[in-house]
């Protein structure tokens, strides 16, 4: 790999590059899926590669190949700079890096079980267990269960000096239970409230799936007779399982820089947040705490490095309700005066231009131990709402509308009944604001997506969320019935 790295980066050089770096990868994925007794699906893809960025007169070129040998490798150096050349016309300013100290490294995944060496049949036989489980229960009518698995082998190297090796491992199962009601004709569904992980097999090995299997199911029956929610303004206690898809939306995304500097508006648009808004804009109420963190456990953007080769870690984003940084690359620090990127650089594929991404941003737990049960002992109406469902964000990242998997209904202070057909609207700074009540470290738990997308062409980029249950006041709550079911 050095080799092929000298020869790719020294002919970068030779061509007018000032800097150069080179990334040669090889991702795994393995897929599987079920539904009730049968195997449905069982794929297995490898892809192999290196791709090249220069640094020519201030503007970026690339090129990339699947052909890994010193030939070609080589000539990606001319491809390259022949893009930079031809961009740098079309460039507003130059691009100029913050500064980076080379280092030589390898990291890996911190894993116990390595889910690539995992023979195919026992997982099969969960996802067809996860089934049987959950259609046990009666008025259960259909189960889909999957797992997937993804691997990155990892080398950079960087005309600086850098080299780095690393291995990462992310590992997903997940299950969707349908009931359909015979009479109506209607249907509800509860999904698995697990979650991916940046972690190896061990994770599907501690996971109760059989347990939830049939606690989603008897959920998913239980729809069908659950009342409509009544609209209006209520108090919201949010599950872990269900907050972190709206801290994803709606801090993650509108506090990425190259969306508040108008360098990026694909996939729903730039921010509303604006570069003079940091350390000054009042966010959320003073007891929210968010974290950028790529150094978390278990997190699936958890690395040792990013792809610039900055070494990762964790910094405040929000202290207090107050926003105090933005995510950063080498090239997004610099434009705005800053010594060191936070180490936000990613791409999904050797054949994919790095650029800005999301690292796992963290609600932080309160200092003082409040349990779920608590909160909704000290709320006299409201509604507790656990899973993620549906959304809808605006393309600044300001107004918005989540759904959720279940939806219990609080009265003086105890759950009383599900709710069904619910949804909640609001603005990012008005929900943020009526947060009254963070849940104590017991209430932590991690969320995340394989999937997150961004950029044109698109990429996917893993990313988690952690936070703690947490309570929001005087939110517009609707009701998203279709007619289904056989509630009233």
């Amino acid at each position: 790999m050095r080799d092929l790295a000298d020869v790719a980066l020294d002919a970068a050089r030779a061509r007018g590059a000032s800097y150069a770096d080179i990334r040669i990868n090889r991702h795994r994925t393995q897929s599987i899926q079920a539904r009730e007794e049968r195997l449905t699906q069982v794929q297995d893809a490898e892809s192999f590669g290196a791709g090249l960025r220069v640094l020519v007169d201030g503007a970026w070129g690339f090129a990339a190949s699947s052909r890994v040998e010193k030939a070609e490798v080589g000539g990606l150096a001319a491809r390259a700079v022949a893009v930079a050349r031809a961009d740098r016309p079309l460039q507003r300013r130059p691009v100029t890096l913050s500064a980076l100290r080379p280092v030589q490294d390898v990291w890996q995944t911190p894993i116990t079980k390595d889910p690539f060496r995992v023979p195919i049949e026992p997982k099969v036989e969960l996802l067809l267990s996860i089934c049987r489980a959950a259609l046990e229960v009666k008025g259960a009518s259909f189960c889909d269960a999957s797992m997937s698995f993804a691997r990155e082998e990892k080398f950079f190297a960087s005309s600086d000096g850098t080299v780095i090796e690393q291995s990462l491992v992310r590992s997903y199962a997940t299950f969707l239970v349908t009931s359909v009601h015979r009479e109506s004709g209607g249907f509800q569904t509860r999904r698995s409230l697990a979650r991916p992980v940046g972690m190896g097999y061990e994770y599907i090995d501690s996971y109760p799936w059989l347990v939830e299997a049939r606690s989603a199911a008897e959920e998913a029956v239980l729809k069908h007779e659950a009342p409509r929610v009544q609209p209006g303004r209520k108090t919201l206690v949010l599950h872990p399982s269900h907050l972190w898809l709206t801290i994803h939306e709606s801090i993650g995304h509108p506090t990425e820089l190259d969306r508040i500097l108008g360098l990026e508006a694909n996939f729903a648009g730039t921010s509303f947040v604006r570069l003079e808004d940091r350390g000054r804009l009042r966010f959320a109420s003073e007891i929210v705490n968010i974290a950028g963190d790529r150094t978390q456990e278990g997190a699936l953007a958890t690395a040792g490095y990013d792809d610039e080769g900055v070494a990762c870690g964790r910094w405040p984003m929000i202290e207090d309700g107050v926003l105090v940084d933005f995510q950063t690359t080498r090239e997004l620090a610099a434009s705005i005066g800053e010594s060191a990127s936070r180490g936000c650089c990613h791409a999904d594929s050797w054949e994919s231009v790095p650029f800005q991404r999301m690292p796992n941003i963290s609600m932080q737990p309160g200092s003082r131990e409040i349990t779920v049960d608590e909160m909704i002992a000290t709320t006299e109406e409201g509604i507790y709402i656990v899973g993620d469902g549906s959304f809808s964000i605006d393309q600044q990242r300001y107004n918005f509308q989540f759904g959720g998997q279940t939806f219990w209904e609080i009265r003086d202070g105890r759950i009383t009944r599900m709710l069904r057909d619910v949804a909640y609207q609001s603005n990012t700074l008005d929900f943020w604001r009526g947060c009254d009540l963070v849940g104590g470290p017991s209430t932590y738990e991690l969320g995340g997506t394989f999937t997150d997308g961004k950029g044109e062409p698109s990429q996917s980029n893993p990313v988690s969320h952690g936070c703690p249950a947490a309570r929001f006041r005087g939110v517009d709550v609707l009701s998203t019935s279709r007619g289904s079911g056989a509630g009233k």
